[in-house]
C-alpha cells in the first residue's frame, strides 16, 4: 500500500541539501521572495554545517576502529609466525630432515585424503610443488625393469632359434590392466641393425607414436654410461642442442627432481622446452640400473612464450651389464614418448624422431668414450645411489628417528 521509504546516507543527504541550497539561491534571484527565502537560506546552512560536521566524525571513527583492527591482526599473526619458527627450530634440532620430510608426508597425506581439493587448491595458491602426487614411485621403476626382463627373454630365444627378434608384447597382470592391453597397437620394426634394434607403435587414440631401442655397447663401461646421461654439467657440453638445463627441486624423500630442459628444434620450429621429474635406481644385487623420466608442471617453471612447451613426455632407460657396472659391455631398453606440439604431418615428426633418436644415443655413446679417453671428470652417480628399493614404504610408515640414532640426513646422501 505504501512505499517504503530508503534510508540515506549522510553523504547523500549532504547532495540534496546543497542542491536545495542552489534551487534557494535560483529562487531567490528571480522570484524575489523575500525574508522568507533568505530564512530558508539560513536553515539550509545550519543543516549543511551539521551534516558535513557528523560526516567528517564518523570517518575519524571508522579510520580509529580500522587501525586497531590492523594492529591487532598484525599483533596475532606475528605471535602466530614466531611460535611457528620456535616449533620448526626445535624439530630441526631434534630430527633429522628426512625424519621431518617424513613427518610431513605422512599429515600431508592424512589431509590430503579428507580435502583432497582443497590441497591442490592451496599448493597452486601457495606456488608448491607436491612431490606426494608427482614423485616417480618405484612401481614405475619396477615396470621398466620388468619390460626389460622379458626383452631379454625374447631376445635370447630368438637369437636361439635364429628367427627374427620383434619386441614383446606385454601381459596383463589384472582386469584392470588387460583392457588397456588389449587396445595397444602392435609395435612395427623401424630399424634394424646388428647391435641397435628400433620399433614403433600408434599410442591410442592419438595420431602419436611409442618408440622403443634394443641396443648394445661393447667398449664403454655401464657406470660410464649411466653417468654420462645423468650428469646436467656434461650433458651441455656434448650436445650442442641444449639450450638450457638445470635441477628446479629435488625430493629428499625418494631422490626424485625437476629439471628444466630446454632444446633446439630443426628449423623452422621454434626451440621447445620440458619441465620433467626423474629418478634413478642402482640395484647391485639385481645387477640392473634404471632412469625414468616423465613430464610434469611446475610452479617455478611458467611457460615461455619463447619456447613451446612439450606437456607430454615419458622415457623409461634400462641397462643390464654383460658381467658388471665396471666391465665394458652392457645391453640397454630405451622406451620413449612425447608430443611435440608440431603442425606436420605424422610422417615428418616419426621420421625426425626416428632419426632423431639413433643420433642422439650415438652422441651420448661418443661423450661417453670422450670421458673415458681423456678421463673428464663425470660425477659418479653409482656409489652415491639413491633409497633403496621399497624406502619410501620404510621412511612412509616407521617411527622418527633420531639423528643420534644414526639415521642419515642429506649431506651423507648426494642425490642425481
Amino acid at each position: 500500500m505504501f512505499h517504503s521509504l530508503q534510508r540515506r546516507s549522510p553523504s547523500s543527504v549532504y547532495s540534496y541539501c546543497v542542491s536545495s541550497a542552489r534551487f534557494a539561491s535560483l529562487a531567490d534571484g528571480s522570484l524575489g521572495w523575500g525574508h522568507q527565502v533568505s530564512a530558508l537560506k539560513g536553515r539550509v546552512q545550519q543543516v549543511l554545517r551539521w551534516f558535513q560536521k557528523e560526516t567528517e566524525r564518523g570517518t575519524r571513527q571508522n579510520k580509529s576502529l580500522l587501525s586497531l583492527l590492523a594492529n591487532q591482526c598484525s599483533y596475532v599473526t606475528s605471535l602466530r609466525v614466531r611460535r611457528a619458527q620456535q616449533i620448526g627450530q626445535l624439530y630441526s634440532n631434534i630430527y633429522s630432515e628426512r625424519t621431518r620430510w617424513s613427518l610431513f608426508n605422512r599429515l600431508w597425506r592424512k589431509f590430503h585424503s579428507h580435502h583432497g581439493n582443497a590441497c591442490k587448491l592451496m599448493a597452486a595458491l601457495t606456488g608448491i610443488f607436491v612431490w606426494e602426487e608427482e614423485r616417480i614411485k618405484e612401481e614405475e621403476l619396477q615396470r621398466s625393469i620388468d619390460e626389460m626382463k622379458r626383452m631379454e627373454e625374447m631376445s635370447s630365444v630368438f637369437r636361439r632359434s635364429g628367427v627374427e627378434c620383434h619386441a614383446p608384447e606385454l601381459k596383463p597382470q589384472t582386469e584392470e590392466t588387460s583392457d588397456i592391453a588389449t587396445k595397444e597397437q602392435p609395435w612395427e620394426m623401424v630399424m634394424d641393425k646388428k647391435h641397435f634394434k628400433l620399433w614403433r607403435r600408434l599410442i591410442s587414440g592419438t595420431h602419436l607414436y611409442q618408440y622403443r631401442v634394443f641396443g648394445t655397447y661393447t667398449d664403454v663401461t655401464p657406470r660410464q654410461f649411466f653417468n654420462v646421461q645423468l650428469d646436467t654439467e656434461y650433458r651441455k657440453k656434448w650436445d650442442a642442442l641444449v639450450i638450457k638445463l638445470e635441477v628446479i627441486e629435488r625430493d629428499v624423500i625418494s631422490g626424485s627432481e625437476v629439471l628444466h630442459w630446454v632444446t633446439h628444434f630443426p628449423y623452422p620450429m621454434y626451440s621447445r622446452d620440458y619441465v620433467y621429474v626423474r629418478r634413478y635406481s642402482v640395484d647391485q644385487e639385481n645387477n640392473v640400473m634404471v632412469l625414468v623420466s616423465r613430464a610434469v608442471e611446475h610452479p617455478n617453471v611458467p611457460e615461455s612464450p619463447e619456447f613451446v612447451r612439450v606437456r607430454s613426455y615419458e622415457s623409461q632407460m634400462v641397462i643390464r651389464p654383460h658381467k658388471s657396472f665396471d666391465e665394458n659391455g652392457f645391453d640397454y631398453l630405451l622406451t620413449y614418448s612425447d608430443n611435440p606440439q608440431t603442425v606436420f604431418p605424422r610422417y615428418c615428426v616419426s621420421w625426425m624422431v626416428s632419426s632423431g633418436m639413433p643420433d642422439f644415443l650415438e652422441k651420448l655413446h661418443m661423450a661417453t668414450l670422450k670421458a673415458k679417453n681423456m678421463e673428464i671428470k663425470v660425477k659418479d652417480y653409482i656409489s652415491a645411489k639413491p633409497l633403496d628399493v621399497g624406502s619410501e614404504a620404510k621412511a612412509a610408515t616407521q617411527s622418527p628417528d633420531r639423528k643420534s640414532e644414526g639415521s642419515c640426513g642429506p649431506a651423507r646422501i648426494e642425490y642425481a
